[in-house]
């Protein structure tokens, strides 16, 4: 696919379902991590000093900015608005911006390796990546066909 029918691909009623449900089962999952935290942290904490417990304090109002762009995200493709590609990019834009500061942090100190909940933050880490990529090269790659709702 050239760069032309690359940004002429369409949304096809399939995946006006399907990238939806994508989306509002990732800000499912990212609200049920949040209410693990706050009401057993010990579920999924990797580490216990109180730098780690900042750290990840920390996330909570980005987090939830991401959520709610993965949702305007989902309403938009659903009700076939326009503003679905700018919501896409920007929940794409937030995700890999949190999976950054994430990978960061987590890299420096050794985090993936540590208790239980070192593999569930790689975890994290790899399917935050993968899906803001995905996110955003469906939505650039298609574009045209969104602009085009309303």
């Amino acid at each position: 696919m050239d760069r032309t029918e690359a940004s002429h691909a369409i949304v096809t009623e399939t995946a006006r379902m399907v990238v939806p449900a994508i989306l509002v089962a990732t800000a499912a999952i990212t609200v049920l991590y949040w209410v693990l935290w706050f009401t057993d942290r010990n579920l999924i904490a990797s580490e216990t000093l109180p730098a780690y417990y900042q750290f990840e304090n920390a996330f909570p109002l980005a987090d939830g900015w991401w959520v709610l762009a993965l949702v305007a995200s989902a309403w938009s493709l659903l009700s076939r608005r326009a503003a679905a590609l700018g919501w896409l990019l920007v929940a794409g834009g937030a995700g890999l911006y949190l999976f950054s500061m994430d990978v960061l942090y987590d890299a420096e100190r050794g985090i993936w390796t540590k208790g239980a909940g070192g593999p569930i933050e790689a975890m994290i880490n790899g399917a935050t990546l993968v899906i803001n990529l995905g996110i955003l090269t469906w939505s650039w790659r298609r574009r045209r066909s969104l602009l085009a709702d309303d």
